[in-house]
């Protein structure tokens, strides 16, 4: 139930995968690599994609686990690990 499209890696040609994250047009990216090139390609998207806060998986399973939380749960806060570590130490009685 996800609607998606594959598109061109940067040396397949435009228009690819960083312009369309640069115009705002990609929420969510698997980006599986084979190969010199879009090792080399697999960079490009990666920088595009953290300063345009666009989610980026890297493997197929780590897409399904993605989205099957987005799915279950819905949006989630974002907790800094010393909030996520005093909850634990809270939850076990002990000082943080």
């Amino acid at each position: 139930g996800v609607d998606c499209q594959r598109i061109n890696k940067v040396a397949e040609g435009r228009p690819h995968v960083v312009d369309l994250i640069k115009s705002d047009e990609i929420s969510f990216i698997i980006n599986t690599t084979e190969g010199r090139q879009a090792i080399a390609d697999s960079f490009s998207i990666r920088r595009e994609a953290l300063q345009h806060r666009v989610v980026y998986s890297t493997t197929l399973t780590g897409a399904r686990a993605i989205l099957g939380t987005l799915d279950h749960q819905g949006p989630q806060p974002v907790w800094s690990l010393e909030e996520l570590h005093g909850e634990i130490a809270d939850k076990r009685g002990n000082p943080a």
